[in-house]
């Protein structure tokens, strides 16, 4: 991934950028199978607590973030799953 990817509305702080990317990349790598997998699977294989990896997955569909497809499915209850096809046009797949 790029870095300094990290950019919004709500991101005011540029120190929190290395934190962050390693973070997304963290994600990225564990999702680029293309398996499903809910946030709690997710939060378990990394560490990263649901709502982070809930926001790094919508950045993954951003261009600066390689324009991934990021798909999602509900399963029951308010629970859903969460699937990244890589988007094979970037460097790496990344």
């Amino acid at each position: 991934m790029k870095s300094e990817i990290i950019s919004g509305p709500n991101y005011a702080d540029p120190s929190e950028n290395a934190r962050l990317t390693t973070q997304l990349n963290t994600i990225f790598n564990v999702m680029k199978d293309s398996n499903w997998r809910t946030l709690r699977q997710i939060e378990e294989q990394t560490g990263y607590p649901e709502c982070s990896i809930s926001a790094q997955l919508r950045h993954l569909r951003k261009p600066s973030c390689g324009s991934h497809e990021v798909n999602k499915r509900h399963i029951k209850n308010g629970l859903y799953e969460y699937q990244v096809i890589v988007n094979e046009a970037t460097e790496d797949g990344e």
